[in-house]
C-alpha cells in the first residue's frame, strides 16, 4: 500500500465526517492501491463497490486536494467511471 493512498484515505475521512453517504464507491488508483467508501466508512481495501472510479495517482491527488473538478476530470478522460454513476454524483455533491 502506498503512503500517498493512506494520506488520501485520511483526507477523505475528514471530508466525509458527519456526511450521510449510502452505497459504496471505490477509487482504483493505478499501481498504488484502492480506497473504498462503504456507507460513509473509508477503507483501503480492494473490495467490490457500486461504482469504481479509476485514475492515476496524480489525478486522484488533484481531486482530493480540490485542484481538479471531478466533472472536468471525467469529461477529459482523466478518470473513468464504471458502475452506478449516480453514486459518484452523490459523492461529488458531498465532497464538492
Amino acid at each position: 500500500m502506498n503512503d500517498t493512498v493512506n494520506t488520501a484515505a485520511a483526507k477523505l475521512k475528514e471530508k466525509l465526517d458527519g456526511a450521510a453517504f449510502d452505497g459504496s464507491i471505490k477509487f482504483d488508483i493505478d499501481d498504488a492501491g484502492a480506497i473504498r467508501i462503504v456507507d460513509g466508512t473509508v477503507t483501503t481495501d480492494d473490495g467490490e463497490a457500486d461504482c469504481t472510479i479509476s485514475a492515476s495517482l496524480d489525478t486522484f491527488q488533484d481531486l482530493f486536494d480540490g485542484e481538479l473538478d471531478p466533472t472536468a476530470a471525467y469529461m477529459t478522460g482523466r478518470i473513468k467511471i464504471d458502475g452506478d454513476l449516480s453514486v459518484a454524483m452523490k459523492l461529488g455533491q458531498i465532497l464538492g
